[in-house]
């Protein structure tokens, strides 16, 4: 399932520093490794107060950031964002533990996941890396074996 989070109110909930310099940046770095790992799609991640000369938008590798710039706010922007998803919003999670946002998401038919949730499955899905499945596999000695017989007869 697709997400728009409003990003400032999950900073803190993940352990980052809204006061620190790259504190979107490194909300972003954390996004996209767990998009990676969860093999989740589409995250798109709303920030107010952009400085002016910064794009709007921004592809930050599996995750699409919105710098939203004064007067407007994030969370308009993510009204917006649901208003023009119209029925495709049920589809959507919305990650915010603002009221106002979460009552537009329930309005718009999206689902509504808190920051402190999100965040915790953020933690424990980075804490516990990729699947089995998708980890790297030796091969065992009897495959490498037949491989072998496979080819040794070939080059004959």
């Amino acid at each position: 399932m697709p997400y728009l989070i409003d990003g400032h109110n999950l900073i803190p909930k993940l352990g980052l520093r809204l006061e620190d310099f790259d504190d979107e940046l490194a909300l972003l770095d954390q996004l996209n490794e767990f998009c990676r790992i969860s093999r989740r799609g589409q995250v798109e991640v709303y920030f107010d107060n952009a400085p002016i000369g910064y794009p709007e938008t921004r592809r930050s590798g599996l995750v699409t950031a919105h710098f939203v710039r004064r007067p407007s706010i994030a969370d308009e922007a993510i009204r917006l964002r649901l208003k023009k998803l119209a029925r495709a919003a049920k589809n959507w999670s919305v990650v915010s533990s603002d009221h106002r946002v979460q009552n537009d998401a329930r309005t718009a038919g999206a689902r509504v996941i808190s920051s402190e949730e999100f965040a915790r499955t953020v933690i424990e899905t980075l804490r516990e890396g990729p699947p089995p499945s998708s980890r790297d596999k030796s091969m065992s000695e009897r495959e490498l074996e037949e491989w072998l017989k496979l080819f040794d007869k070939k080059d004959r």
